[in-house]
């Protein structure tokens, strides 16, 4: 098992997807977890219960958990009727937890004891905040899942921002970009989940101040209303627009072929490959390219086992 100390910053399911992958490598893991979601069960809960979204977080934990398999899937089982329908058991652990904590921090680390993480996960912040989206055309979208929900809008987004817009990061969060080995950036929805967090005061600086090797792992498909027609260069250049030049040294990119049929399911909704234009690329940053996805019930996603391999590749180069 390797002692690099691995930093994984952004949300979704493509965070915890490599998740998986990583925790096979390294002890030394820390995530950090955007808290701009305000959909499905981690929206009903904020609005009710008055907590940062646990979705995220509770993907992140179970992805990390020692117990096994079927410990991951209860985290995850998500009632389908009743009372309860649509919120996941983990959620609701997390929001009783909560409610017995001082902030939102303390309580994803009593759940992450409680199921057995030794990996630490990090809320980027205590605050509650609300992300915005300001379009080419000048319309300002807020809240996160309305962003996400443009599936047929042909207006790219000009930049995102948060509100308030002075945000405190949790202060084991810049501990943790400190000590990082290696600070990897993604995978997951590029102005949702991943930028988000670089919003937050500190984050960018203490990113670039490390002396870490940073990685970003660009997306294989574009994402409906967020990224569509981009590029991998395209999404570089969103990601040093809500930072800094120079953010990242690598980046990991897919450029094998996706199945034809497959290639018909995303055009139906707006999306595509995101295509490799290493050109581009290659004057900007590091990059390491193969096949790095396997299909899922007709979805592509990351293959974290080759993910996580080019992860330490880099590392331990």
């Amino acid at each position: 098992m390797s002692k690099l100390n691995i930093v994984a910053i952004g949300g979704g399911t493509g965070l915890s997807t490599m998740l998986k992958g990583l925790k096979l490598h390294t002890d030394n893991i820390t995530a950090i977890v955007s808290v701009a979601d305000d959909g499905g069960s981690s929206g009903v809960l904020r609005q009710d219960r008055g907590m940062l979204p646990p979705g995220d977080i509770r993907n992140c934990v179970a992805a990390l958990t020692d117990i096994g398999a079927m410990n991951s899937d209860l985290l995850n089982y998500r009632f389908p009727e009743g009372i309860f329908k649509g919120h996941t058991l983990g959620n609701m652990i997390l929001a009783a937890i909560n409610d017995m904590s001082d902030n939102f921090d303390e309580a994803v680390k009593k759940f992450c004891n409680l199921v057995g993480v030794s990996a630490n996960v990090i809320p980027v912040s205590n605050e509650s905040i609300c992300l915005n989206a300001k379009l080419k055309n000048g319309t300002v979208i807020s809240g996160e899942s309305h962003i996400g929900d443009r599936y047929n809008s042909q207006v790219d987004i000009e930049r995102v921002f948060l509100t308030p817009s002075c945000v405190t990061a949790v202060p084991s969060v810049i501990e943790a970009i400190d000590t990082a080995d290696v600070i990897v950036l993604g995978p997951g929805s590029l102005y949702t989940s991943i930028i988000p967090n670089l919003l937050v005061d500190g984050v960018v600086k203490a990113i670039t101040e490390s002396k870490a090797k940073k990685i970003y792992v660009c997306n294989i498909m574009t994402q409906p209303g967020e990224t569509m027609g981009y590029t991998a260069s395209m999404h570089l250049d969103a990601l040093e627009r809500h930072s800094e030049k120079g953010i990242v040294d690598y980046m990991i990119v897919n450029d094998a072929p996706i199945p034809s049929d497959v290639v018909k399911l995303y055009a139906a909704e707006n999306a595509s490959n995101v295509i490799f234009d290493i050109e581009n690329l290659k004057r900007r940053v590091v990059v390491l390219h193969g096949n790095m996805f396997l299909v899922q019930n007709g979805q592509i996603r990351h293959n974290f086992s080759r993910l996580s391999r080019a992860i330490m590749k880099i590392g331990e180069s």
